[in-house]
């Protein structure tokens, strides 16, 4: 399974790998508390299939072509890893915020850093685990005591993300480790949660940096457009 950039068009994608939509389920302050598979697209008898990338297609998520009409930034950018560290007393937190795809899922109360830095704690173990898990632009990995990543096994397919408590699409959630390939044949780093930028606005590109919630060609969901 794989995904390829198409120079100035949109994300190619091969081998069958299954889309469907991943809706966000906030509690009353709109903190995010879990995800929710919402419409599964038929794809299975198309080995190949192209995903919007520009944001402004009429037949989202797939490509109609707007693209070639319309400017969008398709620059990618050398990946910057400003990996912060945490210690923790059963585990150890990566942070690679220039993943963030404000997904939200981290607000939770005693929050992901506290409750990793105070692990050892029952409850704060069960917090950290399910934080870092939920986090499928990959920005948080926890690390057991030997290093090893403690990680959800995800199946390798990819969630159309439907931010409804924000009231907009959100990126390509992208998982169980695909490749991705960059329009230039750049082969990124196979990683079992990433986001992939979908509103032709990311500064970040490939990748998400949570643009798609001030753009209006972004409002709404997929979950109202055809199941083809």
């Amino acid at each position: 399974m794989k995904i390829k950039i198409l120079k100035k068009g949109p994300y190619e994608i091969t081998n069958d790998v299954p889309l469907h939509n991943d809706i966000i389920v906030a509690d009353e302050a709109g903190i995010s508390t879990k995800w929710q598979k919402g419409k599964q697209y038929d794809v299975s008898g198309s080995p190949t299939y192209h995903v919007c990338r520009c944001g402004r297609s009429s037949h989202k998520p797939f490509c109609d072509g707007t693209h070639v009409h319309r400017q969008f930034n398709d620059e990618e950018q050398p990946v910057q890893d400003a990996m912060r560290f945490y210690r923790g007393e059963k585990y150890d937190l990566e942070d690679h915020e220039q993943y963030c795809a404000s997904l939200r899922f981290c607000d939770r109360a005693p929050r992901a850093w506290n409750a990793a830095i105070f692990s050892g704690r029952d409850d704060n173990d069960k917090i950290a685990v399910q934080e870092c898990g939920d986090c499928l632009s990959g920005r948080l990995v926890l690390k057991d005591k030997n290093g090893n990543a403690v990680e959800p096994k995800l199946p390798k397919e990819i969630g159309l993300v439907q931010d409804i408590p924000a009231g907009c699409r959100g990126p390509l959630a992208v998982k169980g480790g695909i490749e991705l390939e960059g329009a230039t044949g750049t082969k990124y780093k196979v990683r079992n949660r990433m986001t992939l930028c979908r509103c032709g606005e990311s500064s970040n590109m490939p990748f998400c940096d949570t643009s798609h919630r001030s753009c209006p060609h972004m409002r709404g969901s997929d979950e109202n457009e055809p199941n083809e």
